[in-house]
């Protein structure tokens, strides 16, 4: 890893951003990140630190699970023109949800995690009513911990099945999980509420 303008691709951002703390020289590292999505609110926060006066280069971190369009629309102009002394990295789970626009303005990387992640129990391609059913019942007893990486991980197959269109609507489901879990709302519950409804919002390709 270098400390210059780049998207990472990482499942440990927490990690990846210690290693980029520990190559820095002169640098100073400003990071602004949000463990469920990047908000516009933190859009705002990033461009308002980029615009900050550095006698030394400022390397502003801009770290989420995901970016909605919205809010990588409204990166696209201080990536393209950064201010001077100004190196943006941004780092995320899968590029499978960056906009072409984003890809093309900065050098994209994966970083190769020590552990591979194990399959998970669902296709989020092929996903039917029925696998929904037989995974609310396998999870009925799932702690509030256990059920919010189990929330964290539906988002990534989602992402990468690229059988959902992501949207702000879409995203606002898993917020909306992991907010009930915080709550203590019970894990079949929130499991049935956000599946059904990704289920409702799932591509169905053409018949032949």
């Amino acid at each position: 890893m270098r400390l210059v303008s780049q998207i990472l691709i990482a499942q440990d951002i927490e990690k990846t951003l210690q290693g980029l703390e520990a190559l820095k020289r002169d640098e100073h590292i400003i990071a602004i990140i949000n463990e469920k999505q990047f908000l516009v609110e933190d859009v705002k926060l990033a461009i308002e630190k980029a615009y900050l006066t550095a006698r030394t280069t400022d390397v502003i971190v801009l770290a989420a699970p995901i970016f909605s369009e919205v809010v990588q629309n409204k990166l696209l102009k201080i990536l393209e023109e950064p201010p001077p002394n100004k190196e943006f990295i941004l780092i995320t789970h899968t590029q499978s949800s960056l906009l072409p626009t984003i890809k093309s303005r900065l050098p994209l990387h994966y970083l190769k995690d020590e552990v591979a992640p194990e399959a998970f129990e669902l296709d989020m391609a092929k996903l039917a009513l029925k696998d929904v059913y037989a995974f609310i019942q396998a999870h009925q007893r799932t702690p509030a911990p256990k059920a919010r990486v189990l929330v964290e991980r539906l988002l990534k197959e989602m992402i990468a099945s690229h059988s959902y269109k992501i949207d702000e609507e879409l995203l606002e489901l898993f917020t909306n999980a992991y907010q009930a879990l915080d709550v203590g709302s019970p894990t079949p519950f929130v499991l049935s509420t956000l599946m059904l409804k990704l289920l409702a919002k799932k591509r169905h390709k053409p018949s032949n």
